[in-house]
């Protein structure tokens, strides 16, 4: 995640205190697994959490972990935000 994301909501994020490449983890596999679930801690304290859900569905981030879902947890829900 970058600081350049606009919005107030960002500067509450509990992730702004985490190492950035945490949420962005290689693979879904191996060490990646120990990532993501440190990711997630992270996300799961966060007040803005479903923010940061509403603002990677909306922008269709498909890099990343964002308000605690992978990439591959958000693609049924691209379709769902499409349709309104």
């Amino acid at each position: 995640m970058t600081a350049t994301i606009p919005g107030d909501w960002w500067g509450l994020a509990a992730c702004q205190e985490a190492e950035p490449d945490l949420f962005f983890p290689i693979s879904a596999k191996g060490r990646a697994e120990i990532d993501v679930a440190r990711a997630r801690a992270v996300c799961q304290r966060c007040p803005v959490q479903i923010r940061c859900l509403d603002y990677s569905l909306a922008t269709r981030q498909v890099h990343g972990i964002w308000g605690s879902l992978t990439e591959i947890e958000r693609q049924p829900l691209f379709a769902s935000a499409a349709a309104g």
